[in-house]
């Protein structure tokens, strides 16, 4: 018998003992995916938990892997076609689809705040942190408000005794929906904001330092005294900075929580394509920066078993997952828009039933 002949008839048995002693040969679907950092915590908590139970016994299974590398990274490579899926705080833009030809869903999966998070330690334990008006943070993000005891941020905070230290803004140095939520709030609350920085998902700031994603934000703020910056809420929570409460436009100051939170989003109506912003709400307990972020699948997969995977994916993303928000961080979908998003996707969406695509 030849040497090939034998390692042929090796490799049957082994196949052979495989099946008959009861061991399936599971076949694996991956979904590869990158995108925004605002959101990476949960993500990650929902990927590890997805993969551990996607049909861990059935012939066949999915894994999902994702990068946190930005929104604009993240949907650059999805509409290139590096990527099977994308995550953006801002979406994709009408351009971006087009690109695609149309073959996109862009899911809000979670929702999150925007918060300016500083570093002053001998006030750091003060309840619910500083108050600063909309004409402070704004003021500060200019360059205007440079020291901490400028008389528009003592004004607001009777009985602090703040520090004659500089201000040091710390930006993003990476084009990022967060930069694209926090400018476009600015710029519809600052008309100077707009004129001189303008909104966008990265902007030419005026002062300050910067550093790459959310965690580089949070940790050169961490090190830095005297430094302030915008962040994710989690990303706050986690490094244990504390943050301002800001001025809203019903003139509350709010600190950021799953209230005041889920308030600002609640009275949103989504358009067709799901992709609604609220630069500046209304209500007086509303927490004036919140922001909706995205998954971004392709409405159809040549692929059957991925456009399963996708299907499986957004089943858990959209109840198991949700319950997971809170603790990390993060605002679960308000009960009205889930019913937004159920309606859109009545025709695209039924788990276990019809694959993601009409």
């Amino acid at each position: 018998m030849s040497m090939h002949l034998r390692s042929f008839t090796r490799a049957c048995l082994t196949l052979g003992f495989f099946i008959s002693s009861g061991f399936l040969l599971q076949a694996e679907t991956q979904l590869i995916g990158s995108g925004a950092t605002f959101p990476a915590p949960l993500y990650s908590r929902w990927i590890s938990d997805f993969n551990q139970s996607s049909n861990p016994d059935a012939s066949h299974y999915f894994t999902v892997h994702y990068q946190p590398i930005g929104s604009t990274a993240g949907v650059k490579e999805f509409v290139e076609g590096h990527t099977d899926f994308g995550a953006s705080d801002y979406a994709m833009s009408d351009e971006e689809i087009n690109k695609m030809g149309g073959n996109v869903l862009m899911i809000p999966a979670t929702a999150g705040m925007v918060t300016l998070a500083y570093n002053l330690d001998h006030i750091a334990g003060i309840e619910n942190g500083l108050k600063l008006s909309r004409e402070a943070y704004v003021g500060i993000m200019l360059g205007t408000v440079s020291k901490w005891n400028d008389p528009m941020i003592a004004k607001n905070n009777p009985g602090i005794v703040l520090p004659n230290l500089p201000i040091t803004v710390v930006t993003r140095s990476d084009s990022s929906g967060t930069t694209s939520c926090f400018t476009s709030h600015l710029s519809e609350v600052s008309s100077t904001f707009n004129f001189q920085v303008g909104s966008g998902k990265s902007v030419d700031w005026p002062v300050g330092i910067s550093a790459k994603g959310n965690a580089g934000v949070a940790a050169l703020i961490k090190q830095t005294s005297g430094a302030i910056g915008y962040i994710e809420y989690g990303y706050a929570l986690s490094n244990d900075l504390p943050m301002a409460r800001l001025q809203n436009k019903a003139g509350n100051y709010l600190a950021p929580s799953m209230k005041s939170g889920i308030y600002a989003l609640s009275s949103i109506v989504l358009p067709k394509n799901l992709r609604g912003f609220v630069r500046d709400p209304q209500g007086v307990n509303d927490y004036p920066i919140t922001t909706f972020t995205w998954l971004l699948f392709k409405r159809t997969y040549f692929d059957p078993e991925k456009q399963d995977a996708v299907r499986s994916f957004l089943h858990y993303a959209l109840n198991n997952g949700q319950d997971y928000s809170p603790g990390l961080g993060y605002l679960p979908i308000p009960t009205l828009v889930m019913e937004q998003i159920n309606a859109r996707l009545k025709n695209i969406y039924h788990h276990n039933s019809v694959a993601v695509g009409d």
